[in-house]
């Protein structure tokens, strides 16, 4: 059974944030599908990933090619998981439903602490999966380093 984790961004934008848990989660062994809702931000974080640090590349494609089943990392707008995830990344408040944290290793959920309507989806998103009985922590990056500032035990 796995676990939602959620990362409040407060210091640093998602282009930056989101590469650190990719590597982490690489380094884990894990498949990672990033979720998002809007293409052209998908498109965005995919040119961010390859024109980022050449020291820590992280090996992903963008979903609809022919080869994603192949992708340690996919950045999809859809559910499906065709490269077979263990963890999902949510973006841009996609969805992530209570089942995927019960049978994936982790589902991320990251938002923008600037904008009231990403913290509004995050908190309606925290309330669902801890109802539904998903452990859960909250981590923010308010002090300068990412530190846990709540958590849902789950049933």
């Amino acid at each position: 059974m796995g676990a939602a984790y959620f990362y409040h961004l407060t210091r640093r934008p998602l282009e930056a944030a989101l590469p650190m848990l990719l590597e982490r989660s690489l380094a884990a062994g894990w498949r990672v599908a990033v979720r998002g809702r809007d293409r052209g931000q998908l498109v965005a974080l995919d040119t961010a990933l390859w024109t980022g640090d050449e020291e820590s590349f992280l090996p992903h494609g963008l979903s609809g090619g022919p080869h994603d089943a192949d992708q340690p990392i996919l950045l999809t707008d859809t559910p499906d998981l065709p490269n077979n995830a263990v963890c999902v990344m949510s973006v841009d408040g996609a969805e992530v439903g209570p089942e995927e944290v019960k049978t994936l290793e982790r589902v991320c959920v990251l938002f923008d602490g600037h904008d009231p309507d990403a913290m509004q989806t995050a908190r309606r998103q925290w309330k669902a999966l801890s109802d539904a009985g998903c452990a859960a922590q909250y981590w923010s990056e308010e002090s300068g380093r990412w530190e846990k500032k709540a958590e849902s035990a789950g049933s």
